[in-house]
């Protein structure tokens, strides 16, 4: 089940000069499904990534900060699903160097020049005998055309795989870029259970690809939210080849750098939102935009309140407007001094509250009519400011009970 989203089509995900991934079955978890995926990268490309924020934080996540903290030329990506490899102590962490240091070792490169990422069942132990066995048929499958491959082989409770392109002019140059990402359960802002790879051919200086991965995931990923659980494993890379003719582009707020954001948030953004379109049992995507406050910070607050809540949540699921659900949520989201009297909630085009209570013109039947659609847009006007924020979010069901009840099953 999921709201809205189709299958990627093959036309739109552009294979990337400088990047080929390959896929095979490994058996990890479940036979006979593609889950370990490979990313190989041509010499002098550039990657940054950002990583949960979870204490609990996996070993692949803890391996690959390590690797990509001293600016070694990264050259291979190894992502396995069935298995987090979280939870798992030193243990875990001498698993994915293993994994690493198979793979760096058919490719003649040196172990820290592979980046691994894990994700699935916590504190199981990582399979490396399967992972190291699939490795030959994995590189075999490396082509640059891959990516619905790779977005299938990602997945976990995932029932639509999630990747989109998306082609830019830079100095009258074609850039492209592709990216996949998985996630459905355990999703939670400050990287939203998720996996995040994008992929672009555009010259990006070394120096700005931090400032850059963190501003997409900030506009993106930190901005999606299906059930309030932080993963441990959650990871979002962003990989450039340098492989376009066009100048270097030194800084985001250039010209170029501008049109090259945008169309990797462009991307970001879609593969975000299929996130919670896919979210575990959802059969609502609401759009939630917090306006009128004094900083986006108070905004954020308001927003994740209405968006965590599983009254708000269940009551869209049943498409009843108990909208007094919301005003309790907006109430309850920490700002000390608000005042009720100046907050206006509208649910799409109708006028729900106003001046600490319902609008004289509001009647259930219109709020019954936007419940009862697949796309909602819940907007909150807090009257103290012009700062605003947007999460998108979903309804919780019965059936993201029976999923997460199921799942080690």
């Amino acid at each position: 089940m999921s709201v809205h989203l189709n299958p990627p089509n093959p036309a739109e995900l552009f294979p990337i000069q400088g990047v080929r991934i390959g896929v095979t079955q490994a058996n990890i978890r479940k036979a006979n499904r593609k889950d370990l995926t490979v990313m190989l990268l041509d010499e002098g490309a550039s990657v940054a990534g950002v990583f949960t924020q979870n204490r609990f934080c996996a070993a692949p996540v803890q391996v690959c900060r390590e690797h990509l903290a001293p600016g070694t030329g990264i050259r291979a990506l190894l992502i396995n699903t069935g298995n987090a490899n979280a939870g798992t102590g030193d243990q875990g962490l001498a698993d994915a160097l293993h994994t690493c240091q198979a793979l760096a070792g058919r490719l003649g490169l040196s172990a820290q020049q592979v980046l691994p990422f894990s994700t699935g069942v916590i504190m199981e132990p990582l399979p490396v005998d399967r992972i190291e066995a699939g490795l030959e048929a994995a590189l075999a499958d490396a082509r640059a055309d891959n990516w619905l491959h790779a977005a299938e082989a990602i997945m976990t409770t995932d029932t639509v795989p999630k990747a989109f392109g998306a082609q830019v002019m830079i100095d009258g140059v074609p850039v492209s870029v592709t990216g996949i990402s998985k996630g459905a359960g355990m999703i939670h802002p400050n990287m939203a259970t998720l996996l995040g790879f994008m992929a672009t051919d555009a010259c990006i200086s070394p120096t700005v690809m931090n400032q850059l991965v963190a501003e997409l995931a900030q506009g993106s990923f930190n901005r999606i939210t299906v059930d309030g659980d932080t993963s441990t494993n959650d990871s979002f890379v962003v990989i450039a080849t340098h492989r376009a003719a066009h100048a270097p582009i030194t800084s985001l707020s250039s010209l170029a750098g501008q049109a090259l954001k945008t169309a990797l948030l462009g991307v970001a953004q879609k593969l975000a939102q299929a996130i919670v379109r896919d979210g575990e049992g959802a059969t609502k995507f609401i759009t939630i935009v917090v306006e009128g406050g004094r900083t986006p910070t108070e905004c954020r607050q308001v927003a994740e309140a209405v968006a965590h809540s599983p009254l708000v949540k269940t009551a869209f699921f049943a498409s009843d407007p108990n909208l007094g659900r919301i005003l309790a949520a907006i109430g309850y989201a920490g700002i000390a001094d608000l005042d009720p009297k100046n907050i206006d909630l509208y649910l799409d085009d109708v006028h729900v509250a106003t001046q600490g209570g319902r609008h004289a013109a509001y009647v259930e039947a219109d709020g019954q009519r936007v419940m009862k659609q697949s796309d909602i847009i819940v907007r909150v006007v807090l009257g103290r400011g012009n700062a605003s924020d947007t999460l998108w979010t979903c309804d919780l069901s019965h059936e993201y009970v029976s999923i997460n009840a199921d799942y080690r099953s």
